[in-house]
């Protein structure tokens, strides 16, 4: 009976050795699956990062050039705010000169008359020959003329920068003989029709006759901008390179589709215009 057991009992063993093998043989395939599954995985997410760190990168470099760029643009406006205040400063003590300036011309100016008024009457009183009235006659013609002289320049207008502003030819030639700025007048004829005036290029868009205003575009070294809706007499100040004192346009008729008027450009060596003219006077 044993004996018969001990040879039934090999046929036992082998399908478990098959078992086990197939079982290891599936183990090791299941290992080397997850292990390729593993590297493909380690390998992806390597290029994934390494993509994402060159994003960043390229991120990085253009907030950077951009943070550059507004630097930049920064310190542009902070030299043209600093160019701004610095006229801004220049304009306001010139205003205030140019007020009391006129405050002095007004006095200098009344005084100057009483003091020729007290002057003629006291010769009068103290002359009595005839001649002598005659020769105070001819003083007080004389003190007549430069009173109505005086009276004439005191009609004409004051923009503020203290320059006075001339209403036609007339008061242009006045203001050419006080020697103080130059003076070339100009005529545009049509709108969107550039007409050079001195070292200023004039162009006419729009006139609005019935309420005496007007729209012109000016080109200045090179630099265009448009002065929209403006009055007649009402002086156009502007800056060129280097210079002290502004220029001045003035647009003193107006017509159809048409305008006259004046630039005035201060002379080398010039004084604001307020405190010259009184010596003038």
């Amino acid at each position: 009976m044993s004996e018969i057991i001990e040879r039934e009992s090999p046929s036992w063993h082998l399908p478990a050795m098959i078992v086990l093998g197939l079982i290891a043989i599936g183990g090791l395939w299941f290992g080397w699956n997850a292990s390729s599954k593993l590297d493909t995985t380690q390998q992806t997410m390597s290029a994934q990062i390494k993509t994402s760190q060159q994003a960043v990168q390229q991120d990085v470099s253009s907030l950077k050039d951009r943070l550059a760029q507004d630097e930049k643009a920064n310190a542009d406006l902070q030299g043209d705010l600093t160019v701004v205040t610095k006229k801004l400063k220049i304009t306001q003590g010139q205003l205030k000169n140019s007020r009391e300036e006129a405050a002095k011309l007004n006095d200098a100016t009344t005084q100057k008359l009483t003091a020729l008024d007290t002057s003629v009457h006291t010769e009068l009183a103290t002359k009595a020959t005839s001649d002598d009235v005659k020769t105070v006659d001819t003083k007080v013609g004389t003190v007549q003329t430069d009173l109505n002289s005086t009276k004439e320049d005191l009609k004409m207008a004051r923009s503020e920068m203290g320059t006075l502003i001339a209403r036609n030819h007339d008061e242009i030639d006045q203001l050419r003989r006080l020697g103080e700025r130059e003076y070339v007048e100009f005529h545009v004829d049509g709108k969107n029709k550039p007409v050079k005036v001195g070292n200023v290029t004039v162009e006419l868009k729009n006139v609005n006759e019935k309420n005496n205003r007007f729209t012109v575009a000016m080109v200045v070294e090179d630099k265009k901008f448009e002065k929209k809706n403006r009055a007649v007499n009402e002086p156009i100040f502007f800056y060129t390179s280097g210079a002290r004192f502004p220029e001045e346009m003035v647009v003193n008729k107006i017509g159809k589709n048409t305008v006259s008027g004046y630039v005035s450009i201060p002379k080398a060596g010039a004084q604001p215009q307020a405190s010259t003219s009184t010596s003038g006077m």
